[in-house]
C-alpha cells in the first residue's frame, strides 16, 4: 500500500490530505489569519512560513514524512505543459521561486515545500495538471488580434479527475469520449475536451473575475479612466470583477436568496446573467466539438445548489445528458494521478521551462 501526502496551497489556507493508495485517511484546512498574511508582501515571501505550518501539521497528527512514497502538490501558473504528472526538478522550483514569473501566486508555494520534503528526507515530489495546461487546437490559438495569442487557463486538475469520472459512468475511457465542462465556484472555468485532450477553454463571470465574455474596447476605455498602472486594473478585472463588481459581495449563498426573493430585481439580473453566461459559453464549446457531444458536467462549489444546475440545464439540456459532480476532486486527483506514477501505469514528464 502506498502513502501519498497531497498539498494544496491556496491565498487565504494550506490544504494538506494523505491517500493511501486512493484512500483518503487524513485531511486537514490550515486556515490563515489576514494578520498572518498582511506580515508579507506577496505569497512568494510565505515560503519558509507555510512549510514550517505544513511540516507542524502533518508531525502534529502523528506522520513521519519518512512514511511518504511521494508527495503530489497543486502547481499554480507555469509555463504551458501539456496535461500529465511532472517530476518537481530544478526548473520548476526556480520559476516558482520568482515573484516576477509566477511566485506571485500562492498556488506555487506547494512546488517549493514540495521540494523541501525531497531535499530534507529523500521522498519524491511532483505536480500534476496545472491552471496553464495547454492542448488548445492550433485554430483555437488565433485571438482575433495578430501578436496577442489565446492562451489556455482553466481549472485542470478538477476538470481531468471529474472527466474521468463521466467517462467510467459512461463506460468508456475519457480517451474514448466528448465532453463539456463546467466548474462553477469561487473562480469558474468551462472546457471542450475532446477524446482526452482540452482543445478549447473559456468562461462566463465568475465571483469576481470578468471571464472571457468582455468586449476589449470597452475594457480598455474603462482601464484607462479608472487605473494609472497595469497592475492595478489587472488586478481589478481578475479579483475585483465578475459579480463582485457588481453587487459588491462574492457570497454566491447570499446572491441566491436574495434573487429568489422577489425583492431585488437587480440582484435577480445579475444572477440570471451569471446562468446565461455559463450556458452560452457551454453551447460555444459544444460547437468546438461539432457537437458531437457524449456528456456534459457541471462541478465546482457552486453546483451544489440544486437550483443553479437546473437553471444551467435549461439552457444547454438538450445538447447532450447532463451529469453533476458538485465541490472539487482536486486532493483526491493529485493521489490519483501520483499513484499512477508509483504503481508504473504512468511515467512522470520532466517540466522543461
Amino acid at each position: 500500500m502506498y502513502k501519498i501526502l497531497t498539498l494544496n496551497i491556496g491565498s487565504t489556507s494550506s490544504k494538506v490530505a494523505i491517500y493511501e493508495d486512493d484512500k483518503e485517511v487524513f485531511v486537514k484546512t490550515i486556515r490563515h489569519t489576514q494578520e498572518d498574511l498582511q506580515r508579507f508582501d506577496n505569497p512568494s515571501e510565505q515560503f519558509e512560513w507555510r512549510r514550517d505550518v505544513v511540516f507542524a501539521e502533518i508531525e502534529a497528527a502523528g506522520w513521519n514524512f519518512t512514511d511518504f512514497d511521494c508527495v503530489c502538490t497543486r502547481s499554480g501558473p507555469l509555463t504551458p505543459v501539456e496535461s500529465g504528472t511532472y517530476t518537481v526538478n530544478e526548473a520548476v522550483v526556480d520559476q516558482a521561486s520568482d515573484p516576477l514569473k509566477c511566485g506571485s501566486a500562492p498556488h506555487v508555494l506547494g512546488i517549493r515545500i514540495a521540494d523541501a520534503i525531497t531535499k530534507q528526507y529523500g521522498v519524491p515530489s511532483y505536480f500534476c495538471d496545472p491552471v496553464t495546461t495547454d492542448e488548445l487546437d492550433d485554430v483555437a490559438r488565433i485571438s482575433g488580434m495578430n501578436g496577442v495569442p489565446k492562451t489556455s487557463g482553466f481549472h485542470a486538475l478538477n476538470h481531468k479527475a471529474v472527466a474521468r469520472k463521466v467517462a467510467a459512468q459512461l463506460g468508456k475511457k475519457y480517451e474514448e469520449v466528448n465532453l463539456v465542462g463546467i466548474h462553477i465556484g469561487g473562480g469558474c472555468s468551462q472546457v471542450a475536451h475532446r477524446k482526452g485532450r482540452c482543445i478549447e477553454t473559456a468562461s462566463g463571470m465568475s465571483m469576481d473575475r470578468a471571464g472571457s465574455m468582455v468586449q476589449y474596447s470597452h475594457v480598455i476605455d474603462w482601464a484607462f479612466d479608472n487605473f494609472d498602472n497595469k497592475r492595478a486594473a489587472t488586478r481589478a478585472i481578475g479579483r475585483r470583477g465578475g459579480v463582485f463588481s457588481y453587487l459588491g459581495t462574492t457570497d454566491f449563498k447570499d446572491i441566491c436568496e436574495r434573487a429568489r426573493s422577489g425583492n431585488e430585481p437587480e440582484v435577480k439580473r445579475i444572477y440570471d446573467a451569471f446562468i446565461y453566461q455559463h450556458s452560452v459559453v457551454a453551447g460555444g464549446l459544444a460547437a468546438a466539438l461539432k457537437f458531437d457531444v457524449d456528456a456534459i458536467y457541471i462541478t465546482g462549489g457552486i453546483a451544489y445548489d440544486e437550483q443553479v444546475v437546473e437553471d444551467i440545464k435549461g439552457y444547454i439540456g438538450k445538447i447532450a445528458p447532463v451529469l453533476v459532480f458538485p465541490g472539487e476532486e482536486e486532493m483526491k486527483s493529485l493521489a490519483e494521478n501520483a499513484l499512477r506514477i508509483l504503481t508504473g501505469e504512468a511515467q512522470p514528464k520532466e517540466y522543461i521551462v
